[in-house]
């Protein structure tokens, strides 16, 4: 019989092998993973959702096995991820609802098929707020939603320097010029920071490849 929970469980120590997970236990990652589900419930649409930055598979995998009307897609640069993750899918029989993406975000997101397409995006570990910003906000219709795992509060405190709630990680005025606006914290076990898109992103954005991180917009 196949049993889906067994199943995922292996993909992902599989992906741990290969280095695409982090040494925590994979019951961890998936913890993680089903602590992003329970702040995207409460969140509006979910029927067209993307994962920024995939790896190997974490949460995308798991909202996947999570949300069987969601259409997802695991956006992942690295051609070896890329390959496990197309694997993964196939052998958690996901295939119908969960496509992989092997592309840069910053040019998937100059794709007509996929600019301004999602009604959600998820990124964990993708990079640093203003990279995730810039590189997730022209995938999002507006109305739609980024929720971003937030480091442990203490690796945080020597960035909010006490300037209000949302700190330095997530100012008003840098992402306004993307057609974002934080729209709440979500915590539980894990910290999460919602972005809501409040209006189109500029065609400006994002900018060539490797500029976001280069030459972060705040």
């Amino acid at each position: 019989m196949f049993d889906l929970r067994q199943e995922l469980f292996d993909v992902l120590s599989r992906a741990q092998e290969f280095g695409f997970l982090g040494p925590a236990p994979v019951e961890g990652h998936i913890e993680h993973s089903l602590e992003f589900v329970r702040a995207c419930e409460a969140n509006g649409r979910r029927d067209c959702v993307m994962d920024l930055g995939s790896g190997g598979g974490v949460p995308g995998l798991v909202l996947g096995v999570a949300w069987q009307e969601s259409t997802i897609v695991l956006l992942e640069a690295n051609a070896r991820r890329a390959a496990f993750l197309r694997r993964s899918v196939d052998i958690l029989k996901l295939t119908e609802r969960v496509a992989v993406l092997a592309e840069r975000a910053e040019t998937a997101a100059r794709d007509v098929r996929h600019r301004g397409q999602y009604d959600l995006l998820v990124a964990r570990g993708f990079g640093g707020p203003a990279v995730v910003a810039e590189c997730g906000a022209p995938f999002l219709r507006t109305g739609g939603t980024l929720i971003v795992s937030e480091p442990p509060p203490t690796s945080r405190a020597g960035e909010i320097g006490g300037r209000g709630e949302q700190g330095s990680r997530w100012p008003v005025d840098g992402l306004s010029v993307l057609g974002l606006t934080p729209a709440r914290a979500h915590s539980g076990r894990f910290g999460f920071q919602l972005l809501e898109m409040v209006s189109q992103c500029p065609d400006r954005y994002p900018r060539r490849v490797g500029v976001p991180a280069k030459r972060p917009l705040f």
